[in-house]
């Protein structure tokens, strides 16, 4: 049966993935270089193997509208950064083997040359499942638990109602976050559990956690309206150098934006606890296109 979304985004994590950014060469030949490096790329991108985001920028210099696309706000404040670092294009990449995704990001990269660069890589990998079948983060807390599913998951992720063109498609916030490892092992094994708001013995939600933790501060259900998007967060690593991948969609770019105001404590001061042993170092929306059969929905793009 045939989706309007690509389907890449509410499946599972995979095994292993990676997270593509690219930006526009100086030869990019305008406009039409850029529509026939997107035409070359479409039969890549199955919305499954990979996923396409794409950014504020390339839509304008495409002369086309998608209705609430902006760039990532700089939400740094209350003594914690929040980057912006807007993006042209991005692709996840993913698969069950590192090097079967090295040949199809080369594929990727080829078909958009010369137009696009490679402007950043990130290779990430599913961690231990825990008990509810959700990867860990390297910390070796449960990552989504509170992840939509089903229909909900569905409403949360994809836009709906708008029509042809934007009817399946998803607003997507993309973030590196770089732990401090040494700094959350110094902790004692109870306040972990206080920066995140769970036992990590069993995922249970901490009855007395602080007004600081992480759960109580991105609860979805507390926000007016509600903040439901899809978590597709996965650990990466490079050399000793190593954190969360952060990646977020939703049918808007609302809930992210609510739930980032909160952690780095827009709303009443209070900064999550998460910034005290994680940080996150670059920050990017973008927009992921509809499917029309098996194919790539551009109509909203010209294409």
């Amino acid at each position: 049966m045939n989706t309007l979304y690509q389907p890449g985004i509410l499946d599972s994590v995979p095994a292993v993935a990676r997270y593509v950014t690219f930006q526009l060469s100086h030869d990019s030949g305008g406009a039409q270089g850029v529509k026939d490096a997107l035409a070359r790329l479409s039969p890549l991108v199955n919305g499954s193997d990979v996923v396409l985001g794409i950014g504020p920028a390339l839509v304008d210099a495409l002369g086309a509208e998608v209705p609430g696309l902006h760039e990532f706000p700089d939400l740094s404040g209350h003594g914690v950064k929040v980057p912006s670092t807007p993006g042209t294009l991005w692709c996840w990449v993913r698969g069950d083997d590192l090097g079967d995704l090295l040949h199809l990001t080369r594929k990727v990269q080829k078909a958009l040359a010369p137009t696009f660069a490679v402007r950043h890589v990130v290779d990430a990998f599913r961690h231990s499942l825990g008990k509810s079948g959700h990867g860990r983060d390297l910390t070796g807390y449960e990552d989504g638990t509170e992840n939509p599913t089903g229909d909900a998951a569905k409403e949360a992720a994809f836009v709906a109602g708008l029509g042809d063109g934007l009817d399946g498609s998803s607003f997507v916030a993309v973030q590196q976050w770089v732990h401090d490892l040494d700094a959350f092992e110094a902790l004692a094994g109870p306040d972990q559990d206080k920066h995140f708001g769970r036992r990590r013995s069993d995922n249970e939600e901490l009855d007395d956690s602080p007004t600081s933790a992480h759960v109580r501060r991105t609860a979805q259900e507390d926000f007016d309206p509600p903040a439901f998007m899809l978590r597709r967060s996965m650990p990466w690593m490079m050399s000793m150098q190593a954190g969360l991948m952060f990646v977020a969609f939703g049918r808007s770019h609302y809930a992210f934006e609510a739930q980032m105001k909160r952690m780095a404590g827009h709303d009443d001061g209070v900064v999550d606890a998460m910034f005290a042993i994680s940080k996150p170092v670059n920050g990017a929306y973008f927009w992921c296109p509809p499917m029309r059969g098996s194919q790539l929905d551009l109509r909203r793009l010209g294409l």
